[in-house]
């Protein structure tokens, strides 16, 4: 068994989106990503689908250039090699599911270069 938590040791970072795997088991990884309001990740694509999960705050979602706003509770699944962006509207917390193949570098790279 293996645990982790959504709302423990959270670290913001003041310049982007600060990035955290959670959880790695044999079919996924588990991330958090800790926005400030405004902050960005620009628009990207993952190789693989995709589960995000709004855990607290609001976030304006880009898919393929048009933007919707979720909002604490909201999940959107993605399937892979869909263009998307995400926006902080608030301080937010933002949970990625990942397929197992999929790597956290890749999700710390697209943040470092928003």
């Amino acid at each position: 068994m293996k645990t982790a938590s959504l709302t423990s040791n959270i670290e913001y970072n003041e310049k982007r989106p600060a990035i955290q795997v959670l959880l790695e088991t044999e079919t996924g990884k588990e991330i958090r990503i800790a926005f400030k309001k405004d902050q960005v990740m620009k628009e990207h694509k993952t190789p693989f689908p995709i589960v995000v999960e709004i855990f607290e705050g609001s976030i304006n979602f880009g898919v393929n250039g048009k933007a919707h706003t979720l909002n604490k509770g909201d999940l959107v699944a993605l399937e892979g090699n869909v263009p998307h962006d995400l926006s902080a509207i608030t301080d937010s917390i933002v949970r990625i599911s990942l397929n197992k193949s999929d790597s956290a570098k890749r999700v710390e790279d697209v943040a470092k270069n928003s």
